[in-house]
């Protein structure tokens, strides 16, 4: 079990590929982010409402579809309309039922998902069905007004070493009861 909430949209980044994270980059710049890249750091500033954009999952060096799910989370509560269109992976959109219980409007059509940003996501008790869904709902959880209760975070604590821990350290507060 896992209790999110959340502060902050600004951060910065040691050693990172930047080059490897051009897509998502490029796409975090079209919801309005400002990203400075040197070198090995990146510096990235959120506006107060992220605006929508769509995502086409490819491979390397495409946009990836192990970020998909958190993207496509974070989009939830984009000012307009969004499409995910999953290319590599069927069944990737197993969260969205979990979203949707949150508050977001997330309607699947096989391969697509048309998001339709809301004002705000309400804090609710949902269930991680796998990684990335998980993941997804970690990120859901800090941007929700109220309390969210993660159940199965072993899909996330496989995953993700101490998630907790560095998004606290990031302003986030989760508490994680095993």
């Amino acid at each position: 079990m896992c209790r999110c909430s959340y502060s902050g949209g600004n951060i910065r980044l040691k050693n990172v590929m930047v080059e490897h994270l051009a897509p998502l980059i490029e796409k975090l710049e079209e919801c309005g982010c400002k990203i400075d890249c040197e070198s090995n750091e990146l510096t990235l500033q959120a506006p107060k409402k992220l605006k929508a954009t769509d995502i086409k999952t490819m491979p390397y060096p495409g946009f990836p579809t192990d970020m998909q799910a958190i993207f496509a989370s974070t989009l939830t509560i984009a000012k307009g309309t969004s499409v995910v269109i999953e290319n590599i992976f069927e069944n990737r959109f197993k969260y969205a039922g979990e979203l949707n219980r949150m508050g977001a409007k997330f309607v699947i059509d096989g391969r697509t998902a048309v998001i339709k940003g809301v004002r705000k996501l309400n804090g609710a008790s949902v269930m991680a069905k796998d990684l990335r869904g998980g993941a997804a709902l970690v990120i859901a959880g800090l941007s929700a007004k109220g309390k969210t209760k993660i159940e199965n975070i072993e899909y996330i604590l496989r995953g993700y070493e101490n998630l907790d821990t560095k998004l606290n350290k990031l302003g986030a507060k989760i508490t994680k009861e095993v």
